[in-house]
């Protein structure tokens, strides 16, 4: 059973798409089947693996709406092993639609859950609010990683997304875990981004990832060519770093593979 990772912050511009995409592609790369859903009517998940918008006749929104089978809308992305369920700007009219929902903060679960076995992680990439389809994704993910921008108001509004998962936890997901706070857009000459990484260390301990995603202007430029940044320049910095990370995840997570080719034999 593929685990459900959720990744969201109501800041916006703080590295959720970024990380959502270059996360799964590395893990992919190491040879993990992957899923992305693209929960954020903005699509830049959909757009930023080589899909144009524009093109997406079903997305993630008649799953939830109307209740379409997943698999059937499933794209493969370049990367093998990587598959994504795209959004669409219909989406933002999708909570309205979902009110009178038996469940409704459920939905995406039942959504998910026809899929699950078909994937070792299903990242969800989430808009940046705190919505029904966020509340969604919380209630449907196992864990959650929150981007945090190494800038002055990187703790601002954390308060509020901190409780909103307390209150997913006690009415409707009480399995719901952080997977950690990962420092995005992370410049060691800077005083602030030092200030910053040592007040999210000293607040959170250990739920902060090791790994820190480094500012990068091959992370910044991927997206324009709807590429994950490890085939966009897999020797970029941006590149090791979320390499990094997804290998972090993996120990965390206790799935570090061993090669064969690595084992001894006594």
């Amino acid at each position: 059973m593929g685990k459900v990772i959720a990744l969201a912050n109501q800041k916006g511009g703080v590295g959720k798409t970024t990380t959502a995409i270059n996360l799964a592609a590395s893990l992919a790369v190491l040879e993990y089947k992957i899923l992305i859903i693209d929960a954020d009517p903005q699509a830049n998940a959909t757009s930023g693996v080589g899909f144009d918008v524009r093109n997406v006749k079903t997305s993630i929104y008649e799953c939830i709406v109307d209740d379409l089978d997943p698999r059937k809308i499933i794209l493969n992305t370049d990367i093998e092993r990587l598959d994504l369920i795209p959004s669409h700007i219909d989406l933002v009219g999708a909570e309205i639609e979902m009110l009178n929902l038996p469940n409704r903060e459920k939905v995406l679960k039942y959504v998910i859950e026809k899929i699950r076995d078909d994937y070792d992680f299903i990242f969800i990439d989430c808009s940046p609010s705190l919505g029904l389809i966020t509340v969604n994704a919380l209630t449907a993910a196992d864990s959650i990683i929150i981007p945090v921008q190494c800038e002055y108001f990187a703790l601002e509004g954390l308060g509020k997304l901190l409780n909103t998962i307390k209150i997913i936890q006690n009415r409707l997901n009480p399995e719901l875990e952080i997977e950690g706070f990962l420092l995005t857009m992370y410049d060691s000459r800077l005083n602030l981004a030092n200030q910053v990484h040592e007040e999210v260390k000293k607040h959170f301990q250990e739920m902060v990832f090791e790994t820190l995603i480094q500012r990068n202007i091959k992370l910044s430029e991927a997206p324009s060519y709807g590429k994950p940044v490890i085939l966009y320049d897999a020797n970029s910095r941006g590149s090791q770093s979320y390499m990094e990370l997804a290998r972090e995840i993996l120990q965390n997570n206790e799935m570090t593979r061993i090669k064969n080719s690595e084992k001894v034999i006594e």
